[in-house]
């Protein structure tokens, strides 16, 4: 007896080519995981601009007590920022060392500087 299952791919086309496929995304895990680690990128990258941005701010004040709090706690929101995406990094480095899955690293790779 054969059973016949649906392609697990998901593929995308162009319409304007007729057809052609613009990539094939053969695992969906590895599609969650190469997103999983952009999302995690793009918040540390974005709380540290927010980080600079406040300190920007303090200098720029001028001695304003409004603007210097304003700086304050854009500062202090932004070093929350950062402990809470190193805290979800570390709690899935965790999550893959105990139950042996691979959430973070499947085909995501860094650029190199040379």
């Amino acid at each position: 007896m054969k059973v016949f299952a649906a392609d697990p791919s998901i593929s995308i086309v162009d319409p304007k080519s007729g057809g052609q496929k613009l990539f094939n995304i053969t695992d969906v895990g590895m599609l969650i995981s190469a997103a999983v680690g952009v999302l995690l990128i793009l918040s540390a990258l974005l709380a540290f601009f927010y980080l600079i941005l406040g300190g920007i701010q303090w200098i720029t004040s001028g001695g304003d007590k409004a603007n210097m709090e304003s700086a304050r706690n854009k500062i202090t929101h932004a070093v929350v920022g950062l402990i809470i995406v190193g805290a979800a990094w570390a709690m899935m480095v965790l999550v893959q060392n105990f139950l042996g899955v691979q959430i973070i690293g499947g085909t995501l790779s860094f650029p190199k500087p040379y």
